[in-house]
């Protein structure tokens, strides 16, 4: 991946810190790199739907969130993403736990990335995957 951003960590850590509905949902960033992001998320009570399961909103912004941070490390100074189409699968319901997910560009345009995200229950040596989502997102310049 072509990095045009030598201080992209930096730039994803001020898209978390600056999203006001991710830092009140509790959303982390971990590790991320050229093309690659990875987040975190303990389940509370909030993050619940009425049948006590996690809502599908919390897994989809999870894995859109999660995309667009792995986008961001692929772009210039100059350039941010926003999200122009999503498809996500909500595979298995569950209750409560550590999520993580992980996100990877598939394919770095100009004006469109495509960037394939998961996120999964983990507990001990335990993974089950909960979502799958593919996102295609436009390439803008800060002064548009």
């Amino acid at each position: 991946m072509n990095i045009r951003n030598e201080h992209y960590r930096d730039v994803v850590a001020h898209v978390f810190a600056a999203a006001p509905f991710i830092v009140d949902m509790g959303l982390e960033l971990g590790q991320c790199g050229p093309g690659y992001c990875e987040t975190g998320l303990d389940v509370s009570p909030r993050h619940l739907q009425q049948n006590g399961v996690i809502h599908a909103g919390v897994l989809t912004t999870m894995v859109d969130h999660t995309a667009g941070a792995a986008g961001t490390t692929l772009m210039a100074e100059d350039e941010y993403l926003l999200t122009v189409e999503f498809k996500v699968n909500l595979l298995r319901a569950v209750t409560g736990g550590r999520l993580h997910c992980r996100a990877d560009v598939l394919k770095s345009g100009r004006r469109i990335i495509v960037v394939e995200s998961a996120v999964s229950e983990v507990s001990g040596e335990k993974n089950v995957l909960l979502a799958k989502g593919t996102f295609t997102m436009s390439v803008l310049k800060k002064d548009e």
